[in-house]
């Protein structure tokens, strides 16, 4: 039996359940790296069928010795990694699988990778990923009926399950803290109407309004970056509205609004940031208060944010004080900046603990317009709760979705075995991909309003 080596950059939380997946192959030999040999040990040691290196990926000779040795990777590391990880797998004549949107970076790598004969698969873990599989079912169903989708919104939060989101944020962090930040203060666009709608990154989480998803749940909702070509993408040229977004619970975005206003997700290095501070004395300097007394630290948060309501400004300045930010507590600091430092101290308070699970709530509607004039609203909802003794519900929906994609790339399913950049929105890639999903428990149920 011929062994197929399968190279795993990264051992993060997603990394177990595709690895699992993948290993219910007997013919799969995975290799997992991680520029901490400890870490990827630590996941290799439990499995059958795997080996742990040591591997940075931003060193790119042993990057491309690493590569040339396996027929396939999966790119689970940053973004901004996977051109050069492509580039190699280009170089090498070895397919790539990333759960990333195809950037700008990687749709310049088509070409190459057309004529290296290679496949490089993206979009393949939850959003991206799961949505695109769904969303494309359902459109393609009302097409067939001669019906047009006139309106699309499809929202997402991958959040803590609601007996847990016990802290100001109603957030826990299942993957980088930064990063979680970071995406909810990027700029928007997306189709109204007709017409483009962009919003400005400073501006995104005052756009966020109450969303009805599923009862028990008080969801607010904002757009999440570029929702205007997945008109094309969706093959939906009849919709005068498509949206994509994010889904937090009631008061988060408002929350990080005022961390972004008093200056607190600021990534440029400060010289004035030092050990020893404590965050009371660093807080003096984000806000420009005139001493680090609390007193003087909530006048100069006021003046900054502009609450709307006392009621708002005491809910907000109350969660920032559990958070320590007006403490004598000596702060640790990272990265020289005030994000990161932030960041470290909330993934100290706000990671998940034993027992605890998370949630990943996906929603599409769709408004359709029958030919006799007639409209119908449909919904498709995730609604994946993590298993405190097993997979996360977000680890379980990117991994297991990359892992089923990846096999079968790997069993030579003529949808994935075309070479060039490939995404899942055309029917023959998203059908065999869902319905293996689906045996898996993850399914996004359809109703009609």
């Amino acid at each position: 039996m011929a062994v197929t080596k399968i190279l795993v950059l990264g051992s993060g939380m997603v990394a177990r359940p595709c690895v699992e997946y993948l290993l219910r192959d007997p013919k799969n030999h995975v290799t997992i790296a991680c520029r901490t040999l400890s870490t990827a040990q630590s996941l290799a040691s439990s499995l059958p069928q795997t080996t742990a290196i040591s591997l940075d990926v931003s060193n790119s000779i042993d990057l491309d010795r690493a590569i040339q040795a396996h027929d396939l990777v999966i790119s689970l590391v940053p973004y901004i990694y996977h051109g050069t990880v492509i580039k190699l797998a280009i170089k090498n004549k070895v397919n790539v699988v990333t759960t990333s949107y195809v950037s700008p970076t990687i749709k310049e790598l088509e070409k190459a990778a057309k004529e290296a004969g290679i496949v490089v698969l993206n979009e393949v873990g939850v959003d991206p990923g799961v949505d695109h599989l769904w969303a494309i079912k359902k459109i393609e169903e009302v097409h067939a009926k001669g019906g047009k989708v006139k309106e699309f919104y499809s929202y997402c939060g991958g959040l803590p399950a609601l007996e847990c989101a016990n802290n100001p944020l109603g957030f826990k962090f299942s993957w980088s803290p930064r990063g979680a930040l970071m995406s909810q203060m990027n700029s928007a666009s997306f189709i109204l109407n007709g017409k483009q709608v962009d919003i400005a990154a400073k501006d995104l989480m005052a756009t966020a309004k109450p969303y009805f998803v599923a009862d028990g749940y008080d969801f607010v909702a904002y757009p999440n970056r570029d929702s205007v070509p997945f008109r094309e993408f969706y093959k939906i040229p009849e919709a005068d509205t498509v949206v994509r977004g994010s889904l937090r619970y009631e008061g988060n975005p408002a929350f990080i609004k005022a961390f972004a206003d008093a200056g607190w997700l600021d990534a440029d290095e400060k010289g004035w940031l030092k050990a020893g501070m404590t965050w009371a004395q660093i807080s003096q300097h984000v806000t420009g208060a005139d001493d680090s007394t609390e007193s003087s630290l909530l006048a100069s948060i006021s003046k900054k944010c502009n609450f709307p309501s006392e009621a708002e400004r005491d809910r907000i300045t109350s969660g920032m004080r559990t958070f320590g930010l007006f403490s004598s507590e000596k702060a640790t600091i990272r990265g020289g900046n005030l994000l990161d430092t932030l960041c470290g101290q909330l993934e100290k308070l706000l990671s998940f603990q034993p027992g605890e699970r998370d949630l990943v709530m996906l929603q599409h509607k769709f408004v359709v317009k029958w030919k006799d004039g007639k409209k119908d609203t449909f919904t498709s909802t995730l609604e994946l709760l993590g298993d405190p003794k097993g997979y996360s519900g977000m680890s379980k929906s990117v991994g297991v979705t990359c892992g089923i994609a990846t096999q079968l790339l790997l069993d030579g399913h003529p949808a994935l075995n075309t070479p060039g950049v490939l995404a899942p929105y055309e029917k023959e890639i998203c059908d065999p991909i869902r319905e293996l999903l689906e045996l898996e428990g993850i399914e996004m149920v359809e109703k009609i309003l």
